[in-house]
């Protein structure tokens, strides 16, 4: 049911932002991630990847945004998937998975080469690429922190992706902004996510830009 639900914001690909900014058309974007990007008990205009959209909008920037976020998703799932999460013609990349792999004690090591893989695959098509980073629970001891901690500083500057360096900022640990659980935002939460990562963003936005303009020329 969860893929199916996946299946199906993919198809909803324009989530928010059709409509032309000017000139320009609209940049296509993918969220690939987990429950944090999914919405996890969220309304779908709550979701991380709506309240995103809006926001660009806001600043006179059209998306067609699709949710690509499936909760309980490794890395090593979202790499199984990757084909069919990141459709043709995509642009541009929210890539933000990991926080399962830590949850679950996973072996650093394999979360990295998973997520090596994502990026090769994106580079390969020339997609650009904003990583969110996440951290690990303190109770796998600190050599696991320590060695999962540097997984996306390592592997943004690799694959000369933008880096966002911890995607819940502002909001792990408040429980005025998560659920019951403690694990997922709120719509509010989701909010301040959404303004803490905007400006990566939308340097993500002028990376499409400077290749759309790159193409046009030759």
């Amino acid at each position: 049911m969860v893929r199916l639900m996946a299946i199906v914001n993919l198809c909803l690909a324009a989530v928010t932002g059709a409509a032309h900014a000017g000139d320009e058309a609209p940049i296509r974007m993918v969220a690939f991630g987990d429950s944090l990007t999914a919405g996890y008990m969220l309304a779908p205009s709550e979701a991380f990847p709506v309240q995103l959209a809006e926001a660009l909008k806001a600043k006179g920037v059209a998306v067609e945004m699709a949710n690509a976020g499936v909760s309980g998703d490794t890395t090593a799932a979202g790499l199984e998937r990757f084909d069919w999460a990141i459709p043709e013609g995509t642009e541009a990349v929210v890539l933000e998975l990991g926080a399962n792999d830590a949850l679950r004690g996973i072996d650093p090591d394999e979360t990295r080469k998973n997520l090596d893989a994502i990026l090769a695959k994106l580079g390969e098509r020339k997609i650009a690429v904003l990583l969110a980073g996440m951290a690990a629970p303190k109770n796998w001891g600190r050599e696991y922190e320590a060695k999962f901690s540097t997984i996306y500083t390592d592997l943004s500057a690799k694959h000369g992706a933008l880096l966002y360096p911890f995607f819940l900022e502002g909001v792990a640990l408040d429980a005025k902004l998560n659920l019951q659980d403690g694990l997922h935002p709120t719509a509010a939460g989701v909010g301040v996510i959404v303004q803490g990562i905007l400006p990566k963003v939308e340097e993500l936005i002028g990376r499409v830009r400077e290749r759309r303009a790159t193409i046009s020329k030759s």
